[in-house]
């Protein structure tokens, strides 16, 4: 075969490979192609995932991802309503969720977004007082995602979500705000002293109404025990006094009367039951007493 025949059919399959290499695009799944058809584009021609054929000179795509995605806002002065400086710096993530809008309708979405960020922070915190603005973080993070979410959907973007970062307010502000922090820990301190003490002395307290209770009970048992044992000495001695018979009793009637007998008294009473209780002894006692008083009746005189 000629030299140039082949050289110049190497040259054609090369071409050809090429021109093959360049028409086919592998869309991931994360990535849109947006295919222009001689500079003309629609809703339409947004193609993928997988493989996609472009016509070489004709067709041409753009690459749009889908993943969600950050911009970092750098810190920006902003006047609070209150006419107070403040610093704010703050992250916004967001997503493409119509890759034909993102192309066509905004030349940059990174850079839109940027900007349309600063100036709704700046309206935003113009509304708000320096104390909410300290104190709201969140109501403040909702507010500017929902502001920026409304101007970025025409572009086919959507804002998911809006972290402040840092917000910095002025110099006397934080001095302010340290004093006020040092305050109030002193003032948590004092309490918590104070509850400490207030339960010491309730702790003393208790611990010596637990000691009075203990003792009264003490004293109260101890009475009781010693009313058991005198009670269970007079039944002691009601028992004994049961088992004394008569004569035991005349036999202590008649030592009493011998003491009465060596009284120098000339004047005796004797009880009327002394005859009841002695029985068949009452004779043997009554004259014995007439023997020792000379006379007949119950009462003598000498």
């Amino acid at each position: 075969m000629d030299p140039i025949i082949l050289s110049v059919a190497l040259f054609v399959a090369a071409v050809l490979l090429l021109l093959v290499f360049s028409a086919v695009k592998i869309v991931n799944e994360y990535e849109r192609l947006l295919v222009f058809t001689l500079g003309r584009t629609s809703e339409r021609e947004v193609q993928g995932p997988g493989w996609v054929f472009l016509v070489p000179f004709v067709q041409r795509g753009v690459r749009v991802s889908l993943r969600e995605q950050f911009i970092e806002v750098p810190s920006q002065t902003n006047i609070t309503r209150d006419n107070a400086p403040i610093n704010i710096d703050f992250l916004i993530y967001w997503k493409i969720v119509e890759p034909y809008k993102s192309i066509v309708v905004v030349e940059n979405f990174n850079g839109a977004l940027q900007n349309i960020a600063t100036t709704t922070l700046r309206a935003v915190i113009g509304d708000i007082l320096l104390d909410d603005v300290l104190s709201k973080r969140e109501q403040i993070n909702e507010v500017l995602r929902t502001k920026m979410d409304e101007v970025t959907e025409r572009w086919g973007g959507k804002v998911t979500t809006v972290e402040i970062r840092e917000i910095v307010p002025p110099r006397d502000v934080q001095d302010a705000m340290n004093r006020q922090l040092s305050a109030e820990r002193t003032r948590r301190a004092v309490i918590i002293e104070s509850e400490g003490s207030r339960q010491s002395a309730i702790n003393v307290a208790e611990g010596q109404k637990q000691s009075e209770i203990l003792k009264a009970e003490g004293e109260r048992q101890a009475a009781i025990l010693r009313a058991q044992g005198f009670s269970e000495a007079l039944q002691q001695i009601f028992s004994a006094a049961k088992g004394i018979d008569q004569k035991t009793m005349a036999l202590q009637y008649l030592e009493a009367l011998k003491a009465l007998g060596a009284s120098p008294s000339t004047k005796f009473i004797i009880p009327t039951e002394f005859t009841n209780l002695v029985g068949p002894l009452t004779g043997f006692v009554a004259g014995g007493m007439r023997a020792a008083t000379g006379t007949g009746g119950s009462e003598s005189a000498g």
